[in-house]
């Protein structure tokens, strides 16, 4: 039996705590937000969620790389965060669809991991002290040098992300939802013509707006409304993507020129920017909600949907002043999760309904989007 010899690594948080453990992945130093997410597996589809740029995530499940890298299974064309914190890394996958290890697609993508920290008790350090900045290092293992650094890394609130995700320029999107059988296929007899914002959009939500009947042009994220408007498409969708809602300016003003015209459905981040657009505020999250474990009740049916969620902001309903009704709650602290205008149609969920990784229950909101543009058509 052969034997990797393991390279030393260290995590610190911005209070100081240190975790020593092991180097995968990428060596050298990164640092950002640290998160922890709870989902059990879809490891490949968290590190490739745009919404996690610069943040540093790691897994409270303890044993991560079991069934490898699958490219069928990107969210976006690159993962996108800061570094990678796991318990357990297993080095040799065993999945028939595997490609590559876990490994060694971090080293392609030079993101840093650390492994075999107590994930444990860094999640129930998070959950007391709340979300905070931190820093991974294979080089520098001094406190005081590695303290300086997370000094300098910039708070998630006041930054403007999106602009590190969002598309170049507009592109059609074709690709349906994946199945053992055929894997994807492209579809082109939408019936409805939507415009997705790409706020960092997950490819998943793409596929969810084909198999529910739209045909889809995602347009980036500083698109102008009137451009938007002169295609006169049949609705507007707003998508997932990274950080603090409010410096996002040029999106909260474009949605305010498409407010009333034309029907709006908004995941995540599109959901904080329409609440906004509307008049409202956000606020942050002591630890965000993230992981495919989250209980949401939806109030217009009285059914409670475990649901898919990566968020570190939310809206304050009551600063809607009335124009907005709650749809959905969190069940674990009672936090809006959907809203829909009293007077036109438009509405959005914080939570991500197209799953990639966790379960479907909430699947059904883009046939509330299809039924709500053909309800005004």
């Amino acid at each position: 039996m052969s034997f990797i010899k393991k390279k030393k690594a260290v995590l610190i948080l911005k209070d100081g705590r240190i975790f020593e453990g092991y180097n995968f992945g990428a060596e050298g130093e990164t640092g950002g937000e640290v998160v922890f997410t709870t989902s059990m597996c879809g490891y490949q589809e968290i590190l490739t969620d745009p919404s996690y740029d610069k943040q540093i995530v790691c897994m409270t499940y303890t044993q991560i790389g079991n069934y490898g890298i699958n490219y069928e299974d990107m969210e976006s064309r690159a993962p996108f965060v800061a570094g990678f914190i796991v318990k357990e890394y297993q080095q040799e996958p065993s999945n028939f669809r595997s490609q590559e290890r876990l490994e060694d697609f971090l080293k392609k993508y030079n993101i840093v991991g650390i492994e075999g920290i107590d994930t444990r008790a860094l999640t129930a350090h998070l959950r007391e002290k709340g979300s905070m900045n931190g820093f991974i290092s294979t080089i520098d293992f001094n406190k005081d040098s590695l303290l300086e650094k997370v000094s300098k890394i910039p708070s998630m609130a006041g930054l403007d992300l999106v602009r590190n995700v969002t598309t170049d320029k507009p592109y059609e999107w074709k690709q349906t939802l994946w199945s053992l059988e055929k894997g994807y296929e492209n579809r082109e007899d939408g019936k409805y013509f939507v415009v997705a914002y790409d706020y960092g959009i997950k490819f998943n939500i793409l596929r969810n707006l084909i198999n529910a009947g739209f045909k889809v042009l995602v347009v980036p994220a500083d698109f102008p409304a009137e451009e938007v408007l002169r295609m006169n498409p049949d609705g507007v969708f707003l998508s997932n993507g990274p950080g603090d809602p409010e410096p996002v300016k040029y999106a909260i003003e474009n949605v305010k020129k498409i407010i009333n015209k034309k029907p709006i459905f908004g995941i995540c981040l599109g959901h904080q920017i329409l609440g906004l657009a509307l008049g409202g505020k956000t606020f942050k999250l002591k630890f965000g909600h993230r992981g495919g474990n989250q209980p949401v009740k939806d109030l217009t049916t009285g059914k409670v949907e475990v649901t898919s969620q990566n968020h570190g902001f939310a809206v304050d309903i009551d600063s809607l002043g009335g124009k907005a009704e709650v749809t959905h709650i969190n069940l674990n602290d009672n936090t809006v999760e959907g809203l829909r205008h009293k007077e036109y149609p438009l509405f959005s969920v914080q939570y991500h309904p197209e799953a990639s990784p966790g379960p479907h229950d909430a699947s059904y909101l883009f046939k509330r989007f299809y039924d709500l543009i053909e309800s005004v058509s």
